[in-house]
């Protein structure tokens, strides 16, 4: 069953077209992996996945909802509900701490719920540093926080932008390897753009961006 479809979506930044006629269907449990340099459009592709940015022309249905058709409030409130985030810098509030960092991102969607929290991070296997601030950290364990929270509200869905990025080949193995296992359990959807040649194995299909026009590998 079919969780996100693009159909000939464009997005254009005056006379730069970062993404052009891009087609894209992506199955519920599948991890997509997207390939390709820096300013190619990924993030871009991302961010429309996600209802954060407008395509200047195509349809856009993720979750069974027309993302177009959607007011900010209500793209908001669906993304709260649907979405979860990793990227490259983990975003964590230096002045929490992990178990905080956590349950603040279930304030954001409902009602903070600190065992549930706690549960959470035991899942990413950071049981044992909920007490730590993020400058108590490594940057794999910050990953993982960031993990996290974006799974604390269960979506169906997670975007991740470069998340391997500040991560060295050990670390990057950690994380890999913990979204695969989230993927199985929870019936994850992944879609994960980088760069790095080590990642798309872990995916279950990769698939090149070029200069904003989008191909199978």
């Amino acid at each position: 069953m079919e969780i996100i479809k693009l159909e000939k979506v464009c997005k254009n930044y005056g006379e730069i077209k970062a993404l052009k006629d891009v087609c894209l269907t992506v199955e519920k449990g599948e991890w997509v992996t997207i390939m390709g340099p820096s300013g190619s459009g990924k993030t871009t592709l991302l961010n429309i996945i996600a209802g954060l940015d407008v395509p200047t022309s195509g349809e856009i249905i993720v979750g069974g909802k027309k993302l177009n058709s959607l007011n900010a409030d209500e793209l908001a409130e669906w993304r709260a509900e649907n979405v979860g985030f990793v990227f490259q810098q983990y975003h964590l509030i230096p002045y929490l701490t992990a178990l905080e960092n956590v349950m603040l991102a279930q304030f954001m969607h409902s009602v903070p719920d600190e065992v549930e929290a706690e549960v959470i991070l035991k899942k990413v296997k950071m049981g044992h540093r909920i007490s730590h601030y993020p400058s108590q950290l490594s940057g794999g364990e910050c990953q993982r926080v960031a993990i996290a929270r974006a799974i604390v509200n269960k979506p169906p869905i997670l975007l991740a932008d470069e998340p391997t990025g500040n991560l060295d080949r050990e670390n990057t193995e950690i994380f890999l390897n913990l979204v695969k296992e989230l993927q199985k359990e929870m019936q994850l959807t992944v879609v994960l753009v980088t760069h790095n040649p080590y990642i798309p194995k872990w995916g279950d299909r990769t698939l090149l961006l070029e200069d904003g026009v989008l191909k199978c590998l």
